[in-house]
């Protein structure tokens, strides 16, 4: 991208790389909990998603860590405390909170 006189680039949030990222990491995250609980990862594709499996926050703040590429920072404050019931309601909380801490890391994009 080229920058106008007095004006940076503007970057968007990347929301699909973010969010395929993150999915993936607490997609990961709740089937090894399954396994430690002796329990099966539903057949049906996208069932993981609001399947009950808690997620403590302590794991799911190392996961974020590997957003850290995509958004060029560390988020922090993200994670809910207490950690979620599914990774459908880890995505539900972290992505504005993600979006949120990138329009304060690029305020040009906001």
């Amino acid at each position: 991208m080229s920058q106008i006189k007095d004006k940076p680039d503007i970057k968007p949030f990347p929301v699909q790389e973010t969010s395929a990222c993150l999915l993936a990491e607490l997609t990961s995250l709740a089937e090894s909990e399954l396994k430690l609980q002796g329990l099966t990862p539903p057949d049906t594709p996208g069932a993981l998603l609001t399947t009950k499996i808690r997620l403590d926050s302590l794991t799911v703040v190392d996961v974020t860590l590997a957003l850290e590429d995509i958004l060029g920072f560390e988020p922090k404050n993200i994670v809910q405390t207490g950690g979620y019931d599914s990774i459908q309601a880890a995505l539900d909380h972290m992505m504005p909170r993600l979006e949120a801490a990138w329009k304060k890391n690029y305020p040009a994009g906001a």
